[in-house]
């Protein structure tokens, strides 16, 4: 510690060491001490040193520092000190000290250069990496602050170094879930530095759900009324997503665009807004653009431009369009989201037609904003603005354009209210320049690549003065030009008459029907004029040269060739080809054509459009080749047109066939999703019917068991009842019929049985059938028999059945009559007490008894029904037995017949031996006849047989 006092200017005797003397003390102090208090102080004096004397503590200490960050790693103290001394060496940020003493600003690379040593071991990254994962204040804010520092010195080195360590990125996005702000705040910084210029780590960043952190940051800090911490999480989700389509469609595609609906949510009283809001609300807005930026791919583009709509944010940003007291930058940024939320989108657009400004009577959103875009004390970039949104609206819309040129025409002119077609003429013959310019640009937009309404635009005739006749828009236009008004107005209405006139041939006949109008633009071009007529003059080249390359040659004096000849004699070929070349090689042109969006620095370089780039780089390269070619290649491009024309009819016709086959399909696919739907609602009502209806027959069976159950025991109760005045003689009936019933029963079993024995004897008898005819003969004579015997024996069986079930029902209804007479008798009463138990003991008894009969009736109830079931199948044994005869009787059949046919064979080949034997013996062959050759045989067996004797 007195070391230390000596070095903070104690009171010490002698003269002073210098800064860099006690820095090389301290960083020796610091490399050889080993107790951890020394280094401690050591390190924290070089802390307070590192800011003043910046390269001597850079140069001499930073090695012992990273030694310290790999070695004191279990004190954060020291490891604390440590990092802000290597933040204060690398860092470029002067602290308000430094400037107040007017002290010599460091180099600007001299962080660089001390980042550049620092990184050369990828190792010092990774450590700093680790130590930023320590939850200890001291020890990871110094390390954000120093990481965010090296990042900015050199951001893709450092970038490359973090990517490659593994899960470099990830433990750097767990700094936006610290709960101490000052921590989350910088560690939002470091991943601003972090995901500059590197698609890679924006990628990584997005999936490790930096989105939904981040928008849940904004929503706590309070959205635009947040203070600076909204700002930087804008700035940090812009990186994420500006030039980014992966990470476009995860936004998309997480349902994070809904959540931006509520930034934009403003009252009714506007006034006095906050710096901060401003630039929060601006940088809100420029983030929406970022989703539909006109760069990004058509797909993508489209799909985040009707998400925003189902959503309501496009209807809240037209809310704040409308509003008052918006500031005027947020106004013109607003516009210019708007523009680019509805641009190329049909549905967007046709809301975009349908909003109205909150005034009385209302008008439409378009109108209001033309208001604004021809008063010439608007500001300059809201007009800007204003045109962009109008373009974006016509862009791709057919429709649009066809509502503002109809605001034109003769036919549908309101003079109640201003329309946006007067507006549009209005601004394009005003005395404002400026004015003229964008109208001309808005009305060009509405002609674009529509041959229909450019032909419907000749139809428009203006008023110019009382008592003159009305002349056309187009005569108008001309009359305008030939008039020598400002460079910018003439340039606007050259710009509208080239897109008028190109691929429309009724408008260049219309064009060339006034002959002031050739003289002049040929007039023009002749001309050897200053550097701001050369733009004029390269317009009026390509206004010629559409008027030739769209010419029909309906009029005699100016078809293509004479057109040709008459540039060939005033102006030549190659000056105009030069004078052409003025458009595309002029600065300005270069600028309109990189993007869509009008911006400009004055209102005089305000001179091309976005859109007119194009048709000039279209129209350039043909026009040349068409003012070489002759009349023969005319006539053959004449030709070749019309094929080609004819060929867009056919392809333009089944375009539309399929597209009415698409919205056919769209349509079946409608109609079977709600089939499919009501189907499945079908489905499960049937299911939910079915599972009541099984309740339904459950309950119901619970019911008849419950009800079976009482009526057994009340019939037991009435049986009971009835059965106690039956007499003793009655009863002694009963039982002897029973008797005669049991002998009956074991009779039919007898003959049961029999019948049985007999079935599996004859079941035997047709196995064993069949190998001589005479055999199977007497087999189904024997069968028939058997079967005879056996039908009138079931005929016998048959009739005693239906005697003792007669029977039966005799003795039931005997049985019932004796229950209604016990009913009818009245009980005796007054009896002795004898009698009393002896009536009892016989009631007892009886009951019995009958319970006794009633189980026997049931047992012999059971077997008849078992002998039905025996007879039945004894019937049907029977029938088998003579389907199994009829086929026995024809293969017998067809047996005898085969024997015949065989004899008859036989008989005929005896013949025929016999006739050939009479012809070889009258020829003189010797041949024997079958019983010499049947002897001789027998012979040779004989002698045989004794041979084996012998041996």
């Amino acid at each position: 510690m007195n070391f230390l006092r000596g070095v903070m200017g104690g009171p010490s005797a002698g003269p002073q060491p210098s800064g860099a003397e006690t820095i090389q003390k301290l960083c020796d102090r610091v490399a050889s001490s080993t107790l951890l208090d020394d280094r401690r102080d050591a390190v924290r004096a070089l802390k307070s040193l590192s800011k003043k004397y910046r390269l001597e503590v850079g140069i001499q200490a930073m090695e012992h520092l990273i030694h310290v960050l790999q070695t004191d790693r279990s004190d954060s103290e020291i490891i604390g000190y440590a990092l802000d001394t290597l933040y204060n060496v690398i860092s470029n940020d002067l602290e308000e000290e430094e400037q107040e003493e007017n002290l010599p600003k460091q180099v600007d690379n001299l962080g660089s250069q001390f980042t550049e040593i620092f990184i050369k071991q990828q190792e010092n990254v990774t450590l700093l990496l680790t130590l930023v994962e320590e939850f200890d204040f001291h020890v990871r804010w110094p390390g954000v602050k120093l990481l965010t520092s090296l990042l900015k010195q050199q951001g893709p080195q450092v970038q490359q170094i973090i990517l490659v360590s593994p899960m470099g990125v990830s433990r750097l996005m767990d700094l936006l879930a610290d709960s101490r702000e000052v921590i989350r705040n910088d560690g939002v910084l470091l991943l601003q530095q972090l995901t500059k210029s590197n698609a890679a780590i924006q990628k990584i960043v997005a999936f490790e759900n930096a989105f939904e952190r981040l928008l849940d940051i904004i929503t706590e800090e309070g959205n635009s009324d947040g203070g600076i911490v909204v700002e930087d999480c804008l700035l940090l989700l812009q990186n994420l997503l500006k030039n980014n389509n992966s990470n476009q469609n995860f936004f998309k595609e997480g349902s994070y665009i809904q959540r931006m609906k509520p930034w934009f949510e403003v009252g009714d009283d506007n006034c006095g807004w906050s710096a901060q809001k401003v630039t929060n609300l601006h940088l809100m807005l420029q983030l929406v653009r970022v989703l539909v930026s006109p760069t990004n791919p058509p797909g993508a583009t489209s799909s985040c431009q009707k998400a925003m709509f189902h959503c309501g944010l496009l209807q809240q940003l037209c809310t704040i369009l409308m509003a008052t007291g918006v500031p005027a930058d947020i106004l013109t940024e607003t516009i210019n989201t708007v523009s680019e939320v509805i641009r190329g989108c049909q549905m967007n657009q046709d809301y975009f037609a349908s909003v109205n400004a909150p005034s009385n009577p209302p008008r439409p959103a378009i109108v209001v904003l033309l208001m604004s875009m021809v008063n010439e004390r608007q500001p300059f970039v809201l007009r800007c603005a204003v045109l962009y949104c109008f373009q974006c609206f016509l862009y791709k819309n057919q429709k649009g354009q066809g509502e503002i040129v109809s605001t034109l025409l003769p036919s549908t002119i309101d003079g109640s209210s201003v329309s946006a077609g007067q507006l549009l003429c209005g601004g394009l013959f005003s005395t404002d320049s400026l004015s003229n310019w964008c109208a001309a640009v808005a009305l060009a937009h509405a002609l674009q690549e529509n041959a229909t309404l450019k032909e419907q635009l000749l139809r428009v005739q203006l008023a110019t003065s009382i008592g003159n006749p009305p002349v056309s828009l187009l005569q108008q236009c001309t009359n305008i030009l030939s008039q020598g008004s400002k460079v910018q107005t003439r340039v606007g209405l050259l710009m509208l008459l080239c897109t008028w006139l190109s691929n429309c041939s009724i408008a260049v006949t219309h064009f060339l029907h006034n002959p002031a109008n050739v003289p002049f633009l040929t007039g023009q071009i002749a001309e050897n004029l200053g550097e701001e007529e050369q733009l004029v003059q390269g317009l009026c080249a390509l206004l010629l040269g559409i008027s030739i390359y769209y010419n029909d040659n309906s009029l005699e004096n100016y078809r293509k060739e004479k057109l040709k000849q008459l540039i060939e004699k005033r102006i030549g070929r190659e000056n105009f080809i030069e004078k052409l070349g003025f458009i595309s090689k002029h600065e300005l042109y270069s600028r309109a054509a990189q993007k869509p969006q009008p911006s400009f620095s004055s209102p005089d370089h305000m001179m091309f459009d976005h859109e007119f780039t194009k048709l000039v780089k279209e129209l350039e390269g043909v026009i040349s080749k068409a003012i070489y070619k002759s009349s023969e290649e005319d006539k053959k491009e004449e030709e070749v047109k019309k094929t080609l024309e004819q060929h867009d009819n056919i392809v333009t016709h089944y375009k539309k066939v399929i597209r009415e086959q698409d919205q056919e399909l769209e349509e079946l696919k409608q109609r079977i999703n709600t089939l499919t739907s009501q189907n499945e609602q079908l489905q499960a009502t049937v299911t939910q019917q079915v599972s009541q209806i099984q309740q339904h027959k459950d309950q119901y069976n619970l019911l008849k068991v419950q009800l079976g159950k009482d009526t057994q025991h009340h019939n037991s109760h009435s049986d009971t009842f009835q059965m106690n005045g039956i007499q003793v003689e009655e009863v002694s009936k009963l039982k002897e019929e029973l008797e005669e019933w049991k002998n009956k029963h074991e009779l039919l079993q007898v003959q049961l049985r029999e019948k049985d024995s007999m079935i599996e004897k004859l079941k035997s008898s047709q196995l064993e059938m069949g190998t001589t005819e005479q055999s199977s003969q007497t087999s189904k004579s024997g069968g028939l028999e058997h079967n005879s015997e056996l039908q009138k024996e079931l005929e016998m069986l048959r009739s005693q059945i239906q005697l003792q079930s007669a029977e039966i029902s005799k003795l039931q209804m005997e049985n019932q009559k004796l229950q209604v007479m016990n009913t009818a008798a009245d009980p005796v009463s007054g009896g002795s007490g004898a009698t009393a138990v002896n009536s009892s003991e016989l009631e007892g008894r009886l009951q019995q008894e009958i319970r006794e009969l009633k189980s026997e009736v049931k047992a012999l109830s059971e077997e008849k029904e078992s002998l039905k079931q025996h007879l039945d199948s004894s019937s049907s044994t029977v029938a088998i037995l003579q389907d199994e005869k009829s086929k026995l009787q024809q293969e017998v059949a067809e047996s005898k017949k085969e024997q015949d046919d065989l004899l008859v064979l036989l008989a005929d080949q005896d013949q025929k031996l016999s006739a050939l034997k009479i012809k070889l013996k009258d020829l003189g062959v010797p041949v024997e006849d079958e019983d010499d050759i049947e002897s001789g045989d027998q012979a040779d067996e004989d002698e045989d047989g004794d041979e084996e004797e012998q041996d």
